[in-house]
C-alpha cells in the first residue's frame, strides 16, 4: 500500500488505502455470499476457467450415465414382460403335454380323445392370444419377423458412449425373433412356423396320434424353456451393467461435486470473516477521513 502522509491534505492516502481494502473485502464477501446462495463454488467461468471445463466434462458424463441407467431400467421391465409371456406359455404347454399323455392309453375312448383334442387346440389358441398380447411399445416380443409389428432384434441403451453404448438381444436360431421363428403355435398365424402346433400336430384320434402330439408339444416346450433361459441370462446381464454404471455414476457425481459445488461450512466461515472485516474497514475509512483534521490545530 501507498505510504500515508497525513501532512499532505490534498491527497488523503490513508483514506484511499482504507477504501481500496473495503472494496476488495466487499468483492470477496460478495463471492462467498453468492456461493452460499447458490450452493455452487463456480458460478461463472471467470471463477476457475480450467475447473469449469473439467466440471462440464464430468457433468456431460454424469447426465449420460443417468440416462443410460434409466434406459436399463426400462429394458429390464421389457425383459420381464417377455419372460412373463414365455412362462405363461410354458405353463400351458405343460398342461397340454399332460393331456396328450392321458390320451395314449386305451382306457380313453374315442369321445374322450376328441374332447382332449378340442382342449389341446383351445390351449393352443390361448397361447396364440398370449403371444399377441406380449407387446412393448407396439412391438411384439414373441413373434418372428414374418409378422406385422415384429422385430428381428431388440437394441437397448446400456452406456453413455456415442459408440458401443448399446446392447442387442435376440433369440438364438430356432427361437422367437429370428426370421419366421415366432412363438405362435399355428403355422397360419403371425410368426409363420412358430412352435409347430397346428391342427394336424394336435390330432388325437388314436394312441399313436397322442404319442406324436405329445412329442410335438415336448419340442415346443423345449423351445420355450430355452427362450426363458436366454431371457433370464440377458436380464442378469442388464443387472450387471446397471451395477457397474451405478458405481461410475456415483464416482462421476463425486468428482463433479468436488469441483463445482461449494463447501457450505467453509463458505460460511469465510463470509463471517469478511463481514467483520467489512465493518472494521468501514470504521478505518471513517478514521482516515478524520485524521487530517488534526492539522487545523496548527492554525489556532
Amino acid at each position: 500500500m501507498a505510504t500515508v502522509d497525513v501532512t499532505r491534505v490534498a491527497g488523503n492516502i490513508g483514506a484511499l488505502n482504507a477504501l481500496y481494502s473495503l472494496q476488495n473485502i466487499n468483492a470477496q464477501l460478495a463471492i462467498h455470499q453468492t456461493r452460499l446462495a447458490t450452493g455452487k463454488r463456480l458460478n461463472e467461468a471467470a471463477d476457475d476457467p480450467a475447473g469449469m471445463s473439467i466440471a462440464t466434462t464430468f457433468d456431460v458424463r454424469r447426465q449420460g450415465l443417468r440416462t443410460a441407467l434409466n434406459a436399463i431400467g426400462d429394458a429390464k421391465n421389457l425383459m420381464s414382460t417377455m419372460e412373463g409371456g414365455l412362462r405363461k406359455v410354458q405353463d400351458i404347454l405343460v398342461k397340454m403335454r399332460n393331456k396328450a399323455m392321458e390320451a395314449q392309453g386305451d382306457t380313453i375312448g374315442e369321445n374322450e380323445r376328441r374332447a382332449i383334442q378340442s382342449q389341446l387346440r383351445a390351449f393352443r389358441d390361448e397361447i396364440e392370444a398370449i403371444v399377441k398380447q406380449t407387446q412393448w411399445n407396439n412391438n411384439y416380443l414373441l413373434v418372428g419377423t414374418g409378422g406385422s409389428g415384429s422385430t428381428s432384434a431388440l437394441t437397448f441403451l446400456t452406456g453413455p458412449e456415442s459408440t458401443g453404448g448399446t446392447t442387442q438381444f435376440s433369440f438364438t436360431s430356432g427361437l422367437a425373433v429370428n426370421t419366421n421363428q415366432g412363438f405362435n403355435p399355428n403355422t397360419s398365424s403371425i410368426g409363420a412356423s412358430g412352435l409347430g402346433l397346428d391342427d394336424t400336430a394336435l390330432t388325437i384320434s388314436t394312441s399313436a396320434n397322442a404319442v406324436s402330439a405329445m412329442q410335438k408339444i415336448e419340442s415346443a416346450l423345449l423351445i420355450v424353456k430355452e427362450a426363458v433361459s436366454q431371457v433370464g441370462a440377458f436380464s442378469a446381464r442388464l443387472s450387471f451393467k446397471e451395477e457397474a454404471l451405478s458405481v461410475q455414476y456415483t464416482n462421476t457425481e463425486s468428482a463433479y461435486n468436488r469441483i463445482m459445488n461449494a463447501n457450505m461450512a467453509e463458505e460460511q466461515v469465510e463470509a463471517s470473516k469478511f463481514l467483520i472485516l467489512q465493518q472494521t474497514a468501514t470504521a478505518m475509512l471513517a478514521q482516515a477521513n478524520v485524521a487530517p483534521q488534526f492539522l487545523l490545530s496548527l492554525f489556532r
